[in-house]
Formats: structure tokens, C-alpha cells, sequence
């Protein structure tokens, strides 16, 4: 969008204020919070931060939050850089996650991993991809607005996930059959082993490349500059004969493989089958995500960290104070990040103008003195005769 891209050219401490300016009031807030529960704040943050950042399997889950983030805050970031609101990301998420683990749990067992673990990330990459593509169509061929459909589809994908169930489901249970040992993505304990007991798994680095992935389409290929044009200017884009339409379709169907790709996290690296309720609401915070992030695909990363330890930290909190404090908290933030950044896109062309005009102040050239003058005037060459027959002609030509 028009205003991330004015933020992105800023100058640093000025594209950290929104940040800034959350983390205070966040801290602000849930310090009252806290007072409000009859709780120390302190205390408060000291158990967040040791849950979190203070021992190493804090920072496991903490990675292993943060990962199916990447994959939906990629999503929304993508669908908003092409003028697109993908509100669906959640549902593009289950149908991802399912497609991965019938995948895995059908294909024979001895398909060696190189085979098995691409087939299931491209079944649910397909599978997500398929819920965008029918979003872009939507909005392409019937004008449909396609925060309604994605809203919508949100719903029906739920009602359907509860309908095939009692045929996809083991009996007695709520998820579908494990995945074969060769479609498992490894813990990053069997690298680590500091980080034993923690669920963090190789899903986190395929969602890392997935965001240097997407940071170079979007800046060096020409679909990515197709979709930067139509999501800043559809006019001018229509104007240079883009197809407005196939772009976004292009656009949603792209997101909605990167939704469906954070089901990979759950499916494969960890409770290696589907299970229903699994998601609990990681599309719909990708949204914020992608806010905080001002659609920028590696800010994503950050972003995505930052949601991951609060979610971790409200488990580690919970005992002094209810775990919705830290949904509160992910709402202010939004909401000051949002307002700081309008903020800051109002006082952008002034701090450029000031830059300017100092940089025009720097490049005069320096005062000479009269002896100066006089010695460059008496090495000036006389000025050239012009031939009185060019007096007819126009000054430009004369020149």
C-alpha cells in the first residue's frame, strides 16, 4: 500500500516511532491491568519475560508460535500489497493443514522424506491457494468485495471441517490418521538439544525462507511489480494494459498457498495429524501481523516474534492474571501502531522538505573576497562575438 511504501523510505528513528510509541502505551496498559487485578506489574513482566525470553524452552515455543505467524502475516502482507484485504487467511489455513496431513497420511510408507515432505507443503500450499483463487474469481467475475467472501468462506470452511469429520476423522476422535514417519519435519532439538521438550520444529526455517522468498518477488520479478502497481494505482495500472483482474486473482491465490503452508507447522512438526480447533485464531492474527509489520515481508519476521512471545507470555502469566490480558494487549498495540503511523506519514514531507532545504543551504558555494573577485575577473576569456548575420535568429539558436 501507498502509505507502508512512504513509511519504508523514512528515516529510521522515524519509521520506530509507531513501535515505540506501542510498546509504551502497551506497557502502560497492562500495568493498569495488572493494578486493577490486585497484582504487582513487575512481577508481571518478570514472569512474562521469564516464560518467554528466560529459558531456552521459553524461547522454543516462543519460535514455534511465532512460525505459523510468519506464514499468515506473509499472507495478509501479500494480498494488501496488491490493494487486496484477505480477511480468509484462517480458513485458507485449516484447508492447508488438512490437504498436508491426508497427504502424508495416504502416501505410501516407503516414500523416502525428499518425496513426501514437498508433496505434503504442495498439497497444502494447492489447497490454500485454491481458497484464494476462488476469492479472486469471485471479486473478477462477479465484483464481489473480497473481505465478504473471505469472511464468509471463513464460516463455510469451518461447517464443512465439522461435516467431513465424521468421515476423514479416526473413530472416537477429533483428528484425522498420523502422517507417515518420512512426511515428519524434524524438531530442531535433534540440532539443538538445549531446546528438548519445545515444539519448535523445521517449519520455522522453511516459513524464514518463505519471507526472503516473497521480499525478493515482490522487488525483483515482474509479477511482484504488477502487484505493486495495481494494489498503488489500479488506474494507471489499467492504463498500461494490466489485467486488473487476473493480477489479483494472481494475488489472493498467492496468499492463500501461504496461509495454507502455516498448517505445516502443526501437521508436520509437531502433532503429526490434523486435529480439529488446531488454529485457534493464528489467520485472524496475521492480519495484525501484516498491520504492525506495514506489509513489509522480512518487518514480517519481527512482527510475527513480537505476537509469538506475547502468545507465550499470556500462557506464562496466567496465573496472576487471565490469559485475555494479553489479547488486550495485542489490540492496543494495533490500535497505536495504526494511529502513530498516520502520524508519521503527516510529518514525513516536512521532515523531507527540512532535509532538502538543508542540503540546498550546504551546497552554496563559499563567499569570495574582493581580491578573489578581481583576480577571477581578469582571467575571464572576452566574451565571444556573435556574427551579426545570426541576428534574426531566436536566442536559443544564437546560443
Amino acid at each position: 500500500m501507498a502509505g507502508s511504501h512512504e513509511l519504508s523510505r523514512g528515516p529510521l528513528w522515524l519509521r520506530a516511532l509507531p513501535f515505540v510509541w506501542a510498546a509504551l502505551l502497551a506497557m502502560a496498559m497492562a500495568s493498569l491491568l495488572a493494578r486493577l487485578y490486585g497484582q504487582s506489574p513487575l512481577a508481571m513482566y518478570r514472569l512474562l519475560l521469564a516464560g518467554t525470553w528466560g529459558s531456552v524452552y521459553g524461547i522454543g515455543q516462543v519460535l514455534f508460535k511465532t512460525t505459523p505467524l510468519i506464514c499468515t502475516g506473509l499472507a495478509v502482507a501479500v494480498a494488501l500489497r496488491a490493494g487486496l484485504f484477505n480477511v480468509g487467511a484462517e480458513g485458507q489455513l485449516i484447508v492447508g493443514a488438512l490437504a498436508a496431513a491426508l497427504c502424508g497420511a495416504y502416501l505410501p510408507v516407503a516414500v523416502p522424506s525428499v518425496v513426501a515432505v514437498p508433496l505434503c507443503l504442495l498439497a497444502a500450499f494447492c489447497a490454500g491457494g485454491l481458497v484464494g483463487a476462488f476469492v479472486g474469481l469471485c471479486k473478477w467475475l462477479c465484483r464481489a468485495h473480497e473481505v465478504i467472501v473471505t469472511i464468509l468462506l471463513n464460516f463455510i470452511v469451518r461447517a464443512v471441517m465439522i461435516g467431513v469429520g465424521g468421515y476423514l476423522f479416526l473413530k472416537e476422535s477429533v483428528h484425522t490418521a498420523p502422517v507417515i514417519d518420512s512426511a515428519k519435519l524434524p524438531r530442531l532439538a535433534t540440532i539443538l538439544p538445549q531446546l528438548h521438550g519445545s515444539a519448535v520444529n523445521a517449519a520455522l526455517v522453511l516459513a524464514l525462507l518463505l519471507a526472503v522468498a516473497i521480499e525478493l518477488l515482490l522487488r525483483r520479478t515482474r509479477l511482484g511489480f504488477a502487484l505493486r502497481v495495481v494494489g498503488q494505482n489500479p488506474d494507471a495500472a489499467a492504463a498500461t494494459g494490466l489485467r486488473i483482474g487476473w493480477i489479483q486473482t494472481l494475488a489472493l491465490t498467492l496468499s492463500g498457498g501461504l496461509a495454507g503452508l502455516g498448517g505445516a507447522n502443526f501437521v508436520l512438526g509437531y502433532k503429526y495429524y490434523y486435529e480439529d480447533g488446531f488454529s485457534a485464531g493464528v489467520g485472524y492474527l496475521g492480519i495484525a501481523v501484516a498491520v504492525l509489520a506495514h506489509n513489509q515481508p522480512l518487518w514480517v519476521i519481527l512482527s510475527a516474534l513480537f505476537f509469538g512471545t506475547l502468545a507465550q507470555g499470556g500462557l506464562a502469566v496466567n496465573a496472576m492474571v487471565p490469559r485475555e490480558l494479553i489479547d488486550v494487549l495485542s489490540a492496543v498495540v494495533i490500535l497505536a501502531v495504526a494511529t502513530a503511523s498516520a502520524e508519521v506519514r503527516r510529518l514525513l514531507p516536512r521532515f523531507q522538505q527540512a532535509k532538502t532545504d538543508d542540503g540546498n543551504k550546504d551546497v552554496r558555494p563559499p563567499k569570495q573576497t574582493s581580491r578573489e573577485s578581481d583576480d577571477a575577473h581578469s582571467h575571464e576569456p572576452p566574451p565571444m562575438q556573435v556574427p551579426e548575420t545570426v541576428d534574426s535568429v531566436s536566442p536559443w539558436a544564437a546560443r
